[in-house]
């Protein structure tokens, strides 16, 4: 990967701040402290000029971001087991186990489902996403279960990506929620962003945003949680889980969004990604596949049950 370069005017709101305050605000790709070390390696400048990260800026200052190739991560073929509920010589499809990475990362450099898929597949991946990210059209996160397609050619990455974009893609996930939600269904259209209180967060945000459409439907009440199917018209980062906590009912199991005494037995948060649908990049047709809710996400179905009665 090349280095990449931000070029930025700074708007009126961001007058009189920190460089390192606003250089995290305007690049989501940045951390305070991250644009801190850009800062000392002379990466970030204003107006053309090197500044410290006490230096505050004016509006309509030009900002400059240098963010470096970051350090190679080589992902290896290993021997991991997969659940491969459908396969083709374009593409598969995966259920994922909770507690699963996606993709190599700082912090997870192996036992990823790239590992698993670079042992299963050999050079049969497509490429566009690079050397980390080969296959991998969309992600789930690491303690969400369930289904996600993998592209084995670029012929199939881009045409499966172009469904994804103009949102003729299904999506279903099944999730448990903190409380007792009002509407038996119902959409939430808000945008979501970088979190402007903590930069490792997702939140529903107008500022550097993009839109996100949840729609949800009630499947069963337990009182002090309710059971729910979201289906998702866009595919944003941690969108269930922003949009849920947003409504004031985060997923059970989520001591990011949620209430941090939450179940220890769930491990993170309640969420299965449970029916995908899409149409075959090769042969024109509407292919879908579901999953059956993994054992942990049963057994917490029926403590809820046992509770009720």
């Amino acid at each position: 990967m090349e280095e990449t370069a931000y070029d930025f005017i700074v708007p009126e709101e961001l007058a009189d701040r920190r460089v390192d305050v606003v250089s995290a605000e305007l690049c989501s790709e940045l951390t305070r402290s991250a644009a801190q070390k850009l800062l000392e390696d002379g990466l970030i400048t204003v107006n053309e000029k090197p500044v410290t990260k006490k230096q505050r800026v004016s509006a309509g200052d030009r900002l400059q971001i240098t963010i470096p190739a970051p350090s190679s991560l080589e992902a290896k073929a290993q021997d991991i087991p997969l659940s491969i509920v459908y396969e083709d010589d374009d593409l598969l499809v995966v259920d994922k186990p909770k507690g699963m990475v996606v993709h190599p990362a700082p912090g997870n450099p192996d036992g990823t489902l790239v590992n698993a898929l670079l042992y299963h597949c050999g050079d049969s991946l497509s490429g566009i996403n690079g050397v980390i990210r080969p296959g991998i059209v969309h992600r789930i996160d690491k303690d969400t279960s369930g289904l996600l397609i993998v592209a084995k050619n670029d012929f199939a990455h881009v045409n499966l990506a172009e469904q994804i974009r103009v949102h003729s893609f299904t999506r279903e996930y099944r999730a448990v929620v903190h409380g007792n939600l009002k509407q038996d269904e119902g959409t939430v259209n808000a945008p979501i962003g970088r979190s402007p209180k903590d930069r490792k967060k997702m939140a529903v945000t107008d500022r550097h945003s993009r839109n996100a459409v949840t729609h949800y439907q009630v499947l069963e009440r337990f009182g002090d949680y309710t059971y729910i199917k979201c289906r998702l018209e866009t595919g944003r980062t941690h969108q269930i889980r922003v949009h849920m906590a947003y409504l004031g009912h985060p997923l059970a199991g989520d001591t990011v969004y949620g209430p941090k005494n939450t179940p220890k037995s769930l491990n993170g948060q309640c969420l299965h990604a449970g029916l995908i649908g899409f149409i075959h990049p090769r042969t024109g047709e509407y292919m879908e596949f579901s999953s059956e809710l993994p054992d942990y996400f049963q057994t917490f179905l029926r403590t809820l049950e046992q509770r009720r009665s």
